[in-house]
């Protein structure tokens, strides 16, 4: 019984151990989804701008004629 009770606390050592390790990188892992999300955003913005300047300056150049 005193076997058993000890394999007991050692198992649940073990997965709490692995819940801290998780959460950790959980934590982790949303850090690095906010990051690249922020990152995407500016990029779209940047997109969005060079898109917005191209379209401008096609307007303003003259039609080819056949």
């Amino acid at each position: 019984m005193e076997n058993e009770l000890r394999a007991l606390e050692e198992r649940i050592g073990q997965l709490a151990t692995l819940a801290r390790r998780l959460r950790a990188e959980n934590a982790d892992l949303r850090q690095s989804l906010l990051s690249a999300q922020n990152d995407n955003r500016l990029l779209q913005a940047k997109v969005d701008g060079a898109t917005t300047r191209l379209q401008s300056l096609l307007e303003r150049l003259p039609e080819e004629s056949a």
